[in-house]
């Protein structure tokens, strides 16, 4: 009898041993203020999963150089939440886990925000998946249309109409402006906000391999134009020039008449500024079509890290409906299209079009995304700030497309 309760309760012993050493905790760095949504979803999982994640948080602006200088020290976290645009270059230099065949396998693969798997991919592989999802829409004020005599309920179909819609709520006098963007070499402003009047008529500012600019197009030309018109005829404020992106979402005050946000600024707009009667609407290309924007991070894991299995369960709970769902309440975009009407059943409808941005929503594919688009001194954001302000549209357009091909060029 003895014999037999020892030996009991040395094999409860041993599968309670076996138990704790089977439990993982994921060490996971994410940007400071990554926000409610992610952070939500973390202690979701923690609070019904043996395995459990830990956040650890890191300045944006040092996230990238940090994270380089973790893997060359070997001390880098099991995963990241990366902005996308960083992923191919990580995956380029064999710093981060192929999830290729697992993730390719989930049944709902193919209903991933098709951007961010796009820029998680290098040379057909998949290196990174959708975590955080950001897609740019049109906006505009419905109070300020109706007091111009225009159709609040009405969006805007063309750049044409935008135009002309600025010019009449510009007439309103004071400070009530048509139109309004960051222009202050803000490259990311521009990006994500400018870009899609591109996109949406077929054009790109890069090749899809990356090794060539292709700035000068007529559908950027035009896109040019209608910014510059508005410019010219006092449609938008005079600091948008100078903008360097600190006062990017000016239409919350209410006087600006219309502009291209982002899904997190509809988040602020209903939640701090109830007072703004808005609508949004994809963003037209200058010369037909829509397109937007896809912003936000992927979620990449750190090659050779002994919790892989463990980061697979949490990205799973993250596409699950349940983890959809929290993101979505906390203000993030859903990641598997396939149920967004489920996940957003509920909450503001607005948020809709955000989530129909993200199937005609892009990302420029470079290992070169900071020094081509996103410094404030990337030939990306000189040109757009020169050519909507400067007196000399030929040489923005030439200058840009000669300094963006050099760096190209140069790239080691």
């Amino acid at each position: 009898m003895l014999k037999t309760l020892i030996g009991s309760v040395s094999l409860a012993t041993i599968l309670m041993v076996q138990g704790a050493a089977a439990q993982e905790t994921i060490n996971m760095w994410v940007r400071t203020g990554i926000g409610t949504a992610f952070t939500s979803l973390a202690d979701a999982y923690n609070a019904n999963h043996e395995n459990q994640i830990q956040l650890t948080e890191v300045p944006f602006a040092e996230l990238v150089q940090k994270y380089a200088t973790a893997i060359a020290g070997g001390q880098a976290p099991d995963a990241l939440s990366l902005d996308l645009i960083y992923t191919p270059s990580f995956a380029a230099a064999g710093q981060l886990e192929d999830l290729t065949d697992w993730a390719q396998g989930l049944p709902y693969y193919s209903a991933l925000a098709p951007a961010h798997v796009t820029l998680g991919s290098y040379d057909g592989r998949n290196y990174g998946l959708p975590l955080l999802v950001e897609t740019s829409v049109f906006a505009w004020n419905k109070g300020l249309y109706k007091q111009a005599g225009l159709d609040p309920e009405k969006a805007p179909e063309s750049w044409d109409e935008i135009v002309a819609n600025a010019e009449k709520i510009r007439a309103l006098g004071g400070d009530n402006y048509g139109f309004y963007f960051s222009g202050g070499a803000c490259g990311g402003c521009m990006i994500f906000t400018f870009a899609p009047t591109v996109w949406g008529s077929g054009a790109d500012i890069l090749s899809a391999d990356g090794k060539t600019a292709t700035l000068d197009t007529p559908q950027m030309r035009a896109s040019v134009n209608y910014y510059r018109t508005m410019v010219e005829k006092d449609l938008v404020p005079a600091s948008a020039e100078t903008d360097n992106g600190v006062n990017f979402m000016s239409f919350t005050n209410g006087r600006i008449g219309q502009q291209s946000i982002g899904a997190f600024g509809m988040g602020s707009l209903v939640n701090d500024f109830p007072d703004v009667d808005f609508g949004v609407t994809l963003i037209p290309g200058s010369q037909g079509g829509v397109a937007s924007f896809a912003g936000g991070d992927n979620i990449v894991v750190t090659k050779g890290t002994p919790r892989l299995d463990a980061v697979k369960e949490f990205i799973e709970y993250s596409y699950s409906p349940e983890g959809q769902k929290i993101l979505a309440e906390n203000g993030s975009l859903p990641t598997r299209l396939d149920i967004a009407d489920q996940t957003l059943e509920g909450l503001d409808p607005r948020i809709q079009v955000a989530v129909d941005a993200i199937s005609v929503a892009k990302t420029p594919y470079t290992l070169l995304f900071n020094d081509l688009i996103n410094s404030a001194n990337s030939p990306w954001a000189m040109f757009t700030n020169a050519a909507m302000f400067g007196d000399d549209v030929d040489a923005a357009f030439a200058n840009a497309q000669a300094e963006m091909q050099s760096i190209i060029d140069n790239a080691p």
